[in-house]
């Protein structure tokens, strides 16, 4: 008990000393650049004064649908052509979509679109009286740099948690038939894929779960912004289907696209509380589960083990 006592109290220690190092340094740095966002912003409500609902539809839906497609048309490339040659060693199941099939991806990525522009651009609209409620998010005041902070954790464990269960229900034989199913057509996802699924998992699984954070903190059009934006980049990254150098390993949901009843969330924390984590811990997959510091694929440092022969 003293040994486990000590052991974490010294992690915790060591925890918080990093956090207040790192946080004191991206203060300085955001306090620095503080006063120059803050006039962009300012510039940017007097051209669009009178009209900051307008402000607020580029900002929470055109800048993170631009940067959905900048990085999945790049992923794309790479899908359809297989250049350049070198990212194919980080292919995480290899042999798929070797090339991806052509008819299959047009197919998706019109469903793609339809959720995109049917499904989420509406929703957003109608989160901006909703966000107006808890104060205007369009205020003039960008946030400190603590409060983004506070807020970033806030969204984070609200996805988790409510992506978690939604994602598991979405696993119900009855429901899985009818909706979820079609995201799972992808056993060996690409990025663009990522929003790939029926309407209502779109709405329920996909949206609701990252809206919540910014409607309970009545956040700044700012951090809406950034939010969306990273929650697309995230799940662009967790289904493009390489464990690329110096990303966030995909190697935990694209186990998920294989097996399907294994690691439903996004961090793992409520996978490792319900046990639905436990076939993947005994896997290669899960030694590789971990960001790539250097450029040697973990497919060949961590391989899979040889097939046994019949």
């Amino acid at each position: 008990m003293r040994r486990t006592a000590f052991i974490l109290g010294s992690g915790l220690l060591l925890l918080v000393a990093l956090w207040n190092s790192v946080t004191w340094h991206l203060q300085r740095f955001w306090g620095a650049s503080g006063y120059f966002w803050q006039a962009q912003w300012e510039r940017l409500l007097s051209t669009f004064e009178g009209k900051e609902w307008l402000l607020y539809i580029l900002g929470a839906t055109q800048v993170p649908v631009l940067l959905f497609w900048t990085v999945s048309g790049l992923l794309l490339v790479v899908d359809t052509t297989g250049k350049p040659n070198f990212i194919s060693r980080y292919r995480i199941q290899v042999g798929k979509n070797d090339p991806v099939d052509p008819m299959k991806l047009r197919q998706s990525i019109h469903m793609v679109l339809f959720n995109q522009f049917v499904i989420s651009f509406p929703m957003m609209v109608w989160l901006y009286p909703i966000l107006k409620l808890g104060g205007d998010p369009c205020r003039r005041e960008l946030p400190t740099f603590h409060w983004f902070l506070l807020e970033l954790a806030v969204f984070t464990l609200t996805e988790e948690v409510l992506f978690y269960y939604a994602h598991r229900l979405l696993h119900h034989p009855k429901l899985y038939k009818k909706i979820h199913k079609k995201h799972h057509e992808w056993t060996a996802p690409i990025g663009v894929i990522s929003l790939y699924a029926h309407p209502i998992e779109h709405v329920v699984s996909n949206m609701l779960p990252a809206m919540v954070g910014p409607i309970v903190m009545g956040s700044h059009l700012s951090s809406i912004t950034i939010w969306f934006s990273l929650v697309l980049i995230i799940t662009i990254i967790s289904h493009c289907g390489y464990h690329l150098p110096f990303l966030p390993s995909p190697e935990f949901h694209d186990y998920h696209h294989l097996k399907f009843n294994q690691c439903y969330g996004v961090l793992g924390v409520l996978d490792h509380l319900h046990g639905t984590d436990t076939v993947f811990k005994q896997t290669k997959a899960y030694e590789r589960h971990m960001i790539l510091l250097g450029f040697t694929p973990l497919s060949e440092s961590i391989p899979d083990p040889p097939k046994k022969m019949d």
